[in-house]
């Protein structure tokens, strides 16, 4: 599984919190209107220490079941690079979880400093609507809830399913599955490795930057094994975006990133995913290898290739993406 908390270092300035009444979602208010004006929404809420990282700039309620985001996506961005004119399609994934999470906290009532596991996150992907543009791309992603759980008043958990619209046109869609828990339910989830001193894994040599796609070693994931079409998790805590705060485990991010990476590797050219579909099974721990393997499923229909990554640790399936690719060069 793939789990995102945040612990919060001070109080949000400028924001108001009101119920509209008994059992209902907490809603977050500007006191003041300024509805000329934008800005990303507080970091906090998306659980990112840095607020470069936030690509979310409202949301808006639309029923108990309807959410709507907006978002941008910019031109360049530190990690999450362009591919031969297009947004990185990770970036795609990063927007619709950090939508899951802005949305269960001001619209579900979700207190900040609780954690949330994802259990699954899939995006589908128009290439055209990934070109960069000669400005940053403005983006709403429309969000309908399903199977929300409660745990007595407080949500437990919900799936989502998401339309994704950039400068008004149709770029694709997304869903994730996610739930909820308390520091004290976490506490007993994950037990020791909270405030584990645990070292984590040494941190291996990357493999060559151009065969994943990248062009600074420190941005590989990847380092070689000794089977073919595998290779070991690369974990480097003090990267700035990928570990943009401290956690007990490696995050979600850096799995579908892994599972790019390899994709990449295993298909031998550089190539646009535009569709990642990701299971996260069980929680990637630090200090433990971590096993990445590839192997090719039938194509699509419209000759678009794809790739089985599968992530292992102590032999156990820690997640699993399938990464269907184009080629950048004629997507």
């Amino acid at each position: 599984m793939s789990m995102s908390t945040f612990r919060v270092e001070s109080v949000i300035p400028y924001f108001r919190y009101a119920v509209s009444g008994p059992g209902s979602p907490r809603r977050v208010v500007e006191p003041h209107d300024h509805t000329s004006l934008t800005t990303t929404v507080p970091k906090e809420f998306v659980h990112r220490a840095s607020i470069a990282e936030v690509m979310l700039t409202d949301w808006d309620r639309v029923d108990d079941e309807h959410v709507t985001v907006s978002a941008q996506w910019p031109r360049l961005h530190s990690y999450f690079a362009t591919l031969d004119g297009y947004h990185d399609p990770l970036l795609v994934a990063e927007t619709i979880r950090q939508a899951g999470l802005l949305m269960a906290h001001t619209e579900f009532g979700v207190p900040l400093g609780h954690s949330f596991l994802m259990w699954d996150l899939a995006v589908d992907l128009k290439a055209e609507q990934l070109r960069i543009g000669a400005a940053p791309a403005s983006v709403v992603i429309e969000i309908a809830c399903s199977d929300i759980k409660y745990r007595g008043k407080k949500l437990a958990g919900l799936h989502l399913d998401a339309v994704i619209h950039r400068d008004g046109q149709p770029a694709g869609t997304a869903t994730a599955t996610f739930t909820c828990a308390s520091p004290a339910v976490y506490e007993r989830l994950r037990g020791p490795r909270i405030n584990a001193a645990a070292e984590p894994v040494p941190l291996t040599s990357p493999i060559t930057p151009r065969d994943v796609g990248r062009t600074s070693p420190t941005s590989v994931v990847l380092s070689p094994a000794t089977a073919p079409d595998s290779w070991q998790l690369r974990v480097d805590t003090r990267h700035p975006v990928l570990f943009d705060h401290p956690v007990d485990h490696v995050p979600g991010m850096v799995l579908l990133e892994a599972a790019r990476q390899a994709t990449i590797a295993f298909l031998g050219r550089d190539c646009l995913p535009v569709g990642i579909a990701s299971r996260f099974t069980r929680y990637a721990e630090l200090n433990v290898p971590c096993l990445i393997e590839a192997s090719a499923l039938p194509p699509c229909p419209e000759g678009r290739e794809r790739v089985l990554v599968t992530g292992h640790q102590d032999g156990t399936v820690v997640f699993t993406s399938t990464v269907t690719a184009a080629r950048a060069a004629t997507a």
